[in-house]
């Protein structure tokens, strides 16, 4: 299942992403905006980077607030460009502030990011990657999965084992309401 409840035990970065966020249910638009652009900038790359350089996302992002974000201009993407504290990938940064309009569009259609995000489920991993894809970009399998995990709507972020799977148990998050075995019956 989760091989980060062992790498994430007592490391500086790993340990409270995993105690305290990874699987928890969430459905605040600027923290979902935030976990889906992190995950946008980890493609590719190490977790630990973006951990290292998260704050620096978030200042340089303007808190990742989806409006603000929407309504960057050239002269925002070129800042960011130059910013040395984040990850200076162009194709990241657009689809960022692509997204940014795009989450825009679903909060007036649907009320809220976690609106729209709760109307689709339960949907099995490979429905919600076509669905993220058509809505999105710069989504791959590993990205959409890795978001959905990491806000409680797909399995497979702690071993049964971990403390955290309790906590996170307690808070029925949208995948456990569901039950594991739809899921599985994708695979």
């Amino acid at each position: 299942m989760s091989w980060y409840c062992d790498v994430a035990k007592d490391h500086p970065y790993h340990g409270p992403y995993h105690d305290l966020e990874y699987g928890f249910p969430l459905s605040d638009d600027r923290a979902l905006f935030e976990r889906l652009c992190l995950e946008i900038f980890q493609a590719g790359l190490s977790w630990l980077i973006v951990l290292k350089k998260r704050e620096a996302f978030v200042d340089a992002f303007d808190g990742f607030a989806p409006d603000v974000v929407a309504a960057y201009g050239e002269r925002d993407i070129a800042r960011l460009l130059d910013n040395p504290g984040i990850i200076r990938n162009k194709r990241k940064i657009a689809a960022i502030v692509e997204n940014a309009a795009r989450v825009e569009k679903l909060r007036a259609a649907h009320g809220s990011f976690a609106a729209w995000i709760a109307a689709h489920h339960p949907l099995r991993k490979d429905e919600w990657v076509a669905l993220f894809r058509k809505t999105f970009v710069f989504m791959g399998p590993e990205v959409v999965n890795e978001f959905l995990m990491s806000i409680g709507y797909l399995p497979g972020t702690h071993e049964e084992t971990c403390p955290v799977y309790a906590i996170i148990a307690a808070q029925n998050p949208p995948w456990m309401a569901v039950g594991k075995a739809f899921y599985d019956a994708s695979d």
